[in-house]
């Protein structure tokens, strides 16, 4: 990450002789920006195109990073081995996977409050991962337990007003907050034990090697070739 807080680009474009307020408002925006237009993308294709292959998808969206990796100009020069990112590209692409597909079932803003109690596995999974074992304040996870009770007085209003809510996707999307605690909290240990990693590193390998993972539950759902 050294080299990455040294030279920051923006489309190609230089950030790095802009103040750091003035960099930090214009990636935090263009992020929340970014994660706008593809929850009304995603939901779109499932609801409005009726597309419901989420393993497809992830797929077809790991070759349109690589493109972009490419584009951007990545030299391939490594400082992990391979085999750190075979345990982050699991969760990884099974959380992407599943998210995806629970909007088969779950309308957008439900799935978007189930994400966003990802701080409580993420608090929990923290103090068993390898390289971090964090510990937190009672009142995080006060907060945590709160903002889990308020998912649930949400889920079972909109149980009974959605017409395409399902037990199965909340299944689907509960399974992918447990892979994405895993996710952020493996990302971490790597930086940590590793400040030299880039994040453009992390997700070309990360993405290289979860694609070949897809194939399998591609084939057991079908949407390999339905899709």
């Amino acid at each position: 990450m050294k080299n990455e807080d040294q030279t920051r680009f923006l489309f190609w474009i230089s950030l790095s002789d802009r103040p750091v307020w003035q960099q930090f408002l214009i990636c935090s925006s263009g992020f929340f920006f970014g994660y706008l237009v593809n929850g009304i993308c995603e939901e779109y294709v499932y609801n409005r195109l009726q597309f419901s292959y989420g393993w497809y998808f992830t797929f077809v969206q790991g070759f349109v990073y690589l493109g972009f990796i490419y584009l951007q100009g990545f030299t391939k020069k490594m400082v992990n081995p391979w085999r750190t990112y075979v345990k982050l590209s699991a969760v990884l692409m099974g959380s992407h996977g599943l998210t995806k597909g629970s909007l088969a079932w779950l309308n957008y803003p439900a799935q978007i409050m189930f994400k966003s109690t990802k701080v409580l596995p993420v608090i929990i999974m923290g103090a068993f991962i390898p390289g971090l074992r964090r510990k937190y304040p009672i009142h995080e996870y006060i907060s945590a337990i709160l903002l889990v009770i308020g998912l649930i007085i949400f889920t079972l209003a909109d149980a009974n007003t959605s017409p395409n809510f399902s037990i199965l996707g909340v299944v689907m999307i509960s399974s992918a907050l447990i892979m994405d605690a895993f996710t952020g909290n493996v990302q971490e240990a790597i930086f940590t034990l590793n400040p030299d990693t880039t994040q453009t590193e992390m997700l070309f390998c990360s993405t290289v090697v979860g694609l070949p993972m897809l194939l399998s539950p591609m084939i057991l759902t079908g949407e390999l070739f339905k899709a």
